[in-house]
């Protein structure tokens, strides 16, 4: 099977303006994410999906390929779509968000390699166990449990699997009770044409997570596990602390 990574990338940003753009390690924060998407040995390739013409001048200049989409695009997932509706011959596309600087170029081979062996499955996506109390609880760290197959049941902001009665070793357990997920999908090339047009359903507008699209219309979601979570760069924070690890990696001011 043919694998190709596609990184949305939108210019605006509520909480963190124009971060893809963002360059004080030297490099603007699409070219960190290129170039870990780059670094997997199984896509054929890699471009960014974006929605403005900034975007796509930043990513040309470190030689780059970037694809400007429609400016009316919804979502990512809708501008990883429009790219796949032009690349026939692929047959998996991996959708990597642009502020994913430190993704692991082994998990993005790791979870082709999960859509390509599980036939049921339409999408593929990623977890890593979830050891922190306050990260359980915050509903920005969006959470997953899955059946005994390793397919998606639900993915919700809310803890789950809730515990009747709480016990810090819970934190502990091995196998892992609680899972972080990790945004990056896997689609197979025909499924993912059919998402632009899937309405979006009551659990996702509370939610506010479109890959409960996806299992309210009967997607089966293959779920890997990786060792630790990514780290995504959405408020300054993450950002100064993206830049002094980054610094810190390659012994630069």
């Amino acid at each position: 099977m043919t694998s190709y990574v596609v990184i949305p990338a939108r210019l605006a940003s509520t909480r963190l303006p124009r971060k893809m753009l963002l360059d004080e390690t030297g490099k603007p924060l699409i070219q960190h994410t290129y170039e870990a998407a780059a670094r997997a040995t199984k896509p054929a390739g890699v471009c960014v999906a974006c929605d403005h013409e900034e975007i796509r001048q930043a990513v040309e200049r470190f030689g780059g390929k970037a694809v400007l989409t429609s400016p009316t695009a919804q979502s990512g997932t809708d501008r990883v779509a429009e790219v796949a509706r032009s690349m026939p011959e692929v047959d998996i596309f991996v959708n990597v968000q642009g502020d994913e600087p430190e993704i692991p170029p082994e998990a993005i081979d790791q979870l082709i390699e999960l859509l390509e062996r599980t036939a049921e499955a339409e999408v593929a996506t990623l977890a890593a166990p979830l050891r922190e109390r306050d990260r359980l609880a915050d509903p920005a760290c969006v959470k997953v449990v899955s059946d005994g197959r390793g397919f998606a049941l639900y993915f919700s902001r809310s803890i789950i699997p809730h515990p009747r009665e709480w016990d810090d070793s819970l934190l502990q357990a091995d196998p892992p009770i609680f899972l972080q997920h990790i945004g990056v999908y896997a689609y197979r090339r025909e499924y993912l044409l059919k998402i632009p047009y899937l309405a979006p359903p009551p659990l996702e507008r509370v939610e506010k997570l479109e890959q409960l699209r996806f299992l309210y219309h009967g997607a089966r979601i293959a779920v890997g596990l990786i060792p630790s979570p990514t780290c995504g760069i959405d408020t300054p924070e993450d950002y100064r602390r993206f830049v002094a690890n980054y610094r810190a990696r390659y012994n630069r001011r």
